[in-house]
Order: structure tokens, then sequence, then C-alpha cells
């Protein structure tokens, strides 16, 4: 069983997809495939000729730069998912290939087209203060950086229509685990 785990950004999808490692499920993080991707030459190029060498720290693309340009401006984001999202899908697929229990955990699972690689798919979902909150304590960034980012991803209401599951993460680490718990033995039957 493959199963795609997503959400809005500090939703909890991580914390999720480490409990189902617990139960024995290998995870495939697709921001980590994605942050490979952009090491690559080939994608290095294609985000030179659209963003600038401006946007590159040495040989590597600056992330925090990138980011600050695409969540403010829907154009730029397109563009830059239009070059890493088809190199991303295709590294997922060839980590996915013929295993079984396995989690991708990827918050653009929806929007990037990643579900058909997936037999189940489960909508992590929080508060927008507890989302904010964690944002501000995890990553550190501004809350007007926060509010973009959320803001370019797909509404959490239009992620819930693709769920086969979904996990309320807004209380307590046990209360997740026990969602998680009730998702393994309803996929058991």
């Amino acid at each position: 069983m493959i199963i795609g785990i997503t959400g809005s950004v500090g939703s909890g999808k991580s914390t999720v997809s480490r409990l189902f490692a617990k139960k024995g499920y290998k995870v495939i993080d697709a921001d980590r495939i994605g942050h490979a991707v952009l090491r690559m030459p080939s994608v290095k190029r294609k985000i030179r000729r659209i963003f600038g060498k401006e946007i590159f720290s040495g040989k590597e693309v600056a992330r925090k730069k990138l980011g600050r340009i695409v969540f403010s401006d829907k154009k730029k984001l397109r563009e830059l998912n239009q070059i890493v999202h088809p190199e991303i899908g295709k590294q997922i697929k060839k980590a996915l290939k013929g295993k079984k229990d396995v989690v991708l955990d990827a918050a653009v699972l929806l929007e990037a087209g990643w579900q058909a690689h997936v037999d189940k798919v489960i909508v992590v979902k929080t508060s927008r203060q507890k989302q904010t909150q964690r944002l501000l304590k995890q990553k550190r960034y501004p809350r007007a950086i926060i509010n973009k980012i959320i803001s370019s991803q797909m509404p959490l209401k239009k992620k819930m229509n693709y769920a086969d599951f979904v996990v309320d993460n807004s209380g307590s680490l046990e209360r997740t685990e026990e969602q998680v718990k009730d998702i393994l033995q309803e996929l058991r039957k």
C-alpha cells in the first residue's frame, strides 16, 4: 500500500509520516527530493535563465531568496513549478517503484498530480493559528511570508475532496496517534 500524505505547510504531515514510520512504513519525503532536484545542473540552468544569477549563492540555488520571489508572485511560482515538479515526479516514481508499505509525504501531492502514484490519500489538517505558530517556531519565517506560502497552496477544503482519510492534527500527539492507528486498522481490512 502506498499512502500519500498531504496538507498545508505546518499542518503536521511530517509528524503523521513519522507515526507511519513507527509502524514499519518507509517514508519518501518530497521536500528532500525537491532539494536534491534544485542541485541538478539541468534544473539550475533553467532556474538561472528564468530567475537570474542573483538567485544563486555561489553555484547553488539560494532557496530562501527564491522562496521570497515565488511566494510573492503566482506567475513566478508557476514557472518554478513547471521546472521542478516534473523532475520531482520522476524521482518520486523511481523511489516508489516496487515498494509497498510506503508513505509519500508531499505538501503539493495534489497540486502536482502525484496522487496518481499512491493508493490512498491522507489529508492532515490543523487550525490556521496552530499552522502559523508551528511555522514561526520551526522555520522562523516572518508572518507575511507564512501567509503568502499558505495562500499559494491549494485550500484545505479543496484538498479534503481528494482525501480517503483526514487526520486532525490540532490536538495532542496522542490524539493524532489514535487517528493514525484507526487508519491503519481500516487499511488492513
